[in-house]
């Protein structure tokens, strides 16, 4: 049998559309009071960390990994306070930047944020006020 193994990588677009989807998704990001705390720094710094890190993620270049090492990113942000909400809320904005690029209503896309569903669970590590 012969077997073509594809990525999520290439079937969303490959890079193109990684950066497509973080040009949408960071404004949102800024936008929210409850997020914006987590994003402070350079924006410019952050959003080509996060292509590099989507691009691996989806089984593209290992571009996050060549720079930075292993990505662990759940010990890379425990420094910061993600509650349920401040997870629900990033992943709110990035379903938005799903739908303002199209690839909210592909298999692929549907698979890449399931995908970003869980990673967002792993990343709480605070509880949220009440």
């Amino acid at each position: 049998m012969d077997y073509k193994f594809t990525s999520l990588f290439s079937e969303i677009g490959g890079q193109e559309t990684i950066d497509k989807l973080v040009h949408a998704f960071y404004p949102r990001v800024y936008e929210d009071e409850e997020l914006k705390p987590l994003f402070e720094g350079d924006m410019k710094e952050i959003q080509r960390k996060q292509r590099m890190f989507l691009s691996q993620f989806l089984g593209g270049p290992p571009l996050y990994s060549e720079e930075f090492g292993p990505p662990a990113m759940r010990q890379r942000h425990l420094p910061f306070e993600i509650t349920p909400k401040r997870a629900e809320r990033w992943l709110n904005c990035m379903r938005g930047a799903f739908d303002e690029i199209g690839l909210s209503d592909t298999p692929a896309g549907e698979a890449f944020y399931d995908r970003l569903t869980q990673v967002a669970k792993i990343m709480v590590n605070s509880l949220d006020e009440n």
